[in-house]
């Protein structure tokens, strides 16, 4: 994929809502030591910067096939971004707290279109088993005044499962929020 900087830096830096943003230090490729960035998640997309003030992003990182795991450092609260194939990079990043990098971690391995993927088509799974009803058909449903309910029998679906779909919240911009 072919990727214009400006856009990327204008994106990086414009006022759409970030998935994650904050302070992690982060393990240079050559130079071991950790060097306190700015990371603003977007999307699938981990932007780095020097300040939290900075607008032009020093790297990003493309999420897609990544692996987030908590990976052994000297650093503490320290876990990796690793790729798969021999020659893929891997990130290593630390983060202030323990609440931080639980925070940075399910954000890094919700981000990419796979995951999404894979949430879309359990989310459409579920809703085809509410749909179709305990019985495999309609037979659990009633029409009253247009709209479609669920009639009261000993095979509801118990609460747990229903917990388990996760509330999507609409934005004034048209994007979605995910509350677990």
């Amino acid at each position: 994929m072919k990727l214009n900087e400006r856009s990327l830096a204008f994106y990086a830096t414009c006022d759409s809502p970030a998935d994650n943003a904050g302070f992690l230090y982060k393990r240079g490729e050559r130079h071991t030591a950790y060097h306190r960035r700015w990371f603003v998640l977007k999307g699938n997309m981990l932007f780095y910067f020097e300040e939290r003030e900075s607008r032009e992003p020093v790297g990003v990182i493309v999420l897609e096939g990544c692996n987030v795991e908590v990976c052994e450092s000297a650093e503490e609260f320290a876990f990796a971004i690793r790729f798969s194939g021999t020659k893929s990079r891997t990130y290593v990043l630390a983060a202030e707290s323990q609440a931080a990098m639980e925070s940075w971690m399910k954000s890094l391995s919700r981000a990419s279109f796979d995951y999404m993927r894979v949430v879309v088509r359990e989310l459409e799974k579920q809703l085809e088993e509410m749909r179709l009803g305990p019985t495999g058909g309609c037979g659990g449903c009633r029409e009253s005044s247009g709209s479609w309910k669920m009639k009261p029998s000993g095979s509801e679906r118990s609460p747990e499962r229903l917990l388990a779909l996760p509330a999507v919240l609409p934005k004034e911009n048209g994007c979605a929020v995910w509350n677990n």
